[in-house]
């Protein structure tokens, strides 16, 4: 179960590391070795994104890499294919990211079978609330997978305890407002936020939007169990290739 891996991984580390790929990009070889490169520098889980012609929370550097994937072939049977592969070659847990539509189409429980199959623990669906989602949990309650809920800096209080009575493993709190890849204020202003989010829910919580460096995941330890980076990891991709994204989040270990 995620949950008894997250509290067992977190007695030994101030604070575990999620990384983000969108699979495909720049293509499956790549992809492949970019996961290879994240999981020998030591990331604790993994978000697999499946790559959507609409990524409404996603900034331009995600954003742009979700439209080059799909250019480049990326769909969702192979994007299982994919997630199967990885999930047999590694003992980390990995999760599904993409939006609605892409359940939607497929029939919610049936993704989730697929998802079971492919041996992931979870899924991240921005799109979806709680009241839209009833046949997705039932659905992930019976393959005992994770839905991974959100929460903003303008959740509601009531808002959170909603979210908070459907949520499994743990809750993934965005920094800000906006799409991601934008640059985030880690300042007194964020503590109080979280400190909203623990008050709402028992689940640890994992922050992401805006985690760009060491100093960054070094002000998150014991204020959230989950440091969550994306596109910085992309952006470094991109202009230096996959053996510096695997230093850099070696890097932010310290």
């Amino acid at each position: 179960m995620l949950e008894s891996y997250i509290a067992e991984r977190s007695k030994s580390r101030p604070i575990l590391l999620m990384s983000h790929i969108v699979i495909g990009y720049p293509n499956f070889e790549e992809s492949l070795r970019l996961v290879d490169a994240m999981v020998e520098a030591g990331v604790d889980l993994m978000e697999l994104q499946i790559p959507f012609s609409e990524p409404m929370a996603d900034g331009p550097v995600i954003a742009k890499a979700n439209q080059q994937a799909l250019l480049a072939g990326s769909t969702v049977e192979r994007c299982l294919g994919f997630a199967k592969q990885v999930s047999e070659r590694y003992d980390i847990p990995f999760l599904f990211m993409s939006y609605y539509n892409i359940l939607f189409r497929r029939g919610s429980a049936k993704f989730v079978g697929d998802m079971a199959d492919a041996g992931v623990k979870g899924g991240i669906v921005p799109d979806l609330p709680p009241e839209e989602a009833t046949e997705y949990l039932a659905a992930t309650s019976e393959k005992a997978l994770a839905p991974i809920f959100i929460f903003t800096p303008t959740t509601s209080e009531e808002r959170l305890n909603t979210i908070s009575k459907v949520a499994r493993a743990f809750v993934y709190c965005v920094a800000r407002q906006g799409v991601t890849g934008q640059k985030t204020d880690f300042s007194q202003e964020l503590d109080a936020y979280l400190a909203r989010c623990r008050k709402a829910t028992t689940l640890p919580l994992a922050l992401g939007f805006g985690v760009r460096n060491r100093q960054d995941v070094k002000y998150l330890e014991g204020k959230a169990e989950i440091a969550v980076v994306g596109s910085e990891t992309i952006r470094v991709l991109n202009e230096k290739g996959v053996k510096a994204a695997g230093d850099f989040i070696r890097s932010l270990r310290g």
